[in-house]
């Protein structure tokens, strides 16, 4: 368990985000082995889903993790860097302008249309070699992959494929999250059929963090994790079965009492009832703490919870700490936004968003604390 105290870790930052590289290697761990004999890769784009991927990747190529999925070209270019033996894909595909940094950085492109296609069979031609990547067809999406009209000319005509070094075929659910949804196994059907006609036998890459847990049809030869690794929930309103693995605290900056009626923070959306004290602290939407989660979110010391009022603005935020112990709330000391007790998953529902968002939304003005000991050692 991370330690909740105030004073844990030393730190002087006026806030800090802890990132348990533990918890990410045993969420990893968990997956691999719900998926068996299936090859678990990570998804580490947006920076490792905001925590920081210069330290969370290398943690997950610890605990065995040697395929990795990226957005862009800049996030391949700079964990190659980090991870010089790793296999590295880039979603967004072979955009105009990459020709060169792609084989340079020996770098996956993920082909996403017939253009792609075309061009990736050229750059083959030039290095004079089969250079590897992976085909995505689109089963639902409608975002990115080959279209079924696409897929009908690959069809009549197989040599389109020629050249690459096709490593997988990949696509992607809409709906993984919702078990229930008929779609799941409409894309599963479609992405079997699509791949039948393909003409050679390629691996297949369909399952996202939720998809792992819709069942072995699902796990093909790949899956590719990303918010599960992070702690995130793997079905929708349900409790997530992953270890957490961010915690927010910040600094208390003043304690004051508030009287009955009076107002908190901008607009004076809040006005206490009772005579209160109300806690400043020292996180706000500058720092990727959403405002929306005015009068909404929650903030803990030890096990006792305490409500977030009035307006979040840019660098502070308040909170009613009436029912705390008066020598556990004072300035300077520290308070738990995000953690054990109120998870990114939790913060998401009261913002009425997802935990992707809370995730990636998070700032570096953050003093960022990577731990790996259970007992909350640096």
């Amino acid at each position: 368990m991370l330690d909740t105290s105030p004073a844990a870790g030393g730190s002087d930052a006026a806030s800090e985000l802890v990132v348990d590289l533990r918890a990410v290697k045993q969420n990893y761990l968990s997956l691999q082995q719900r998926l068996g004999k299936s090859e678990c890769a990570a998804a580490v784009k947006a920076d490792a889903y905001g925590t920081g991927a210069d330290k969370v990747a290398p943690a997950l190529f610890e605990a065995g993790c040697r395929t990795f999925f990226v957005a862009t070209v800049d996030e391949a270019i700079a964990l190659r860097k980090i991870l010089p033996s790793a296999r590295i894909a880039v979603l967004n595909g072979l955009l105009p302008g990459t020709e060169q940094v792609i084989p340079e950085h020996d770098l996956i492109p993920v082909i996403n249309d017939l253009e792609q296609v075309s061009r990736i069979r050229e750059m083959c031609v030039a290095a004079g070699r089969a250079l590897p990547a992976m085909l995505h067809i689109d089963t639902g999406m409608n975002r990115l992959g080959l279209s079924p009209d696409e897929m009908d000319r690959v069809a009549e005509d197989p040599d389109l494929l020629t050249g690459p070094d096709w490593l997988y075929a990949i696509s992607h659910l809409a709906s993984g999250d919702d078990p229930g949804n008929p779609e799941n196994a409409a894309q599963l059907a479609r992405f079997a059929d699509q791949r039948r006609r393909l003409k050679r036998p390629l691996r297949a890459s369909l399952a996202n963090s939720a998809g792992i847990f819709l069942g072995l049809d699902y796990h093909l030869d790949l899956a590719r994790p990303g918010f599960a690794l992070y702690g995130g929930r793997v079905e929708d309103g349900k409790p997530s079965p992953m270890e957490p693995v961010v915690r927010l605290r910040a600094r208390i900056l003043q304690v004051r009492t508030v009287l009955a009626g009076d107002s908190i923070g901008y607009g004076g959306t809040y006005k206490v009832t009772k005579d209160a004290r109300i806690a400043t602290v020292a996180v706000g939407y500058a720092d990727g703490y959403l405002r929306c989660l005015s009068g909404k979110g929650a903030a803990y010391i030890g096990d006792q919870r305490f409500p977030v009022v009035g307006r979040v603005s840019m660098d502070m935020l308040a909170v009613d700490v009436s029912h705390a112990d008066p020598t556990e709330v004072y300035p300077g000391g520290y308070i738990e936004l995000l953690g054990a007790h109120y998870t990114v998953n939790d913060a998401a529902d009261d913002a009425g968003t997802i935990g992707y968002e809370i995730l990636t939304a998070l700032g570096h003005r953050y003093t960022r604390r990577y731990i790996e000991a259970a007992s909350g050692e640096s």
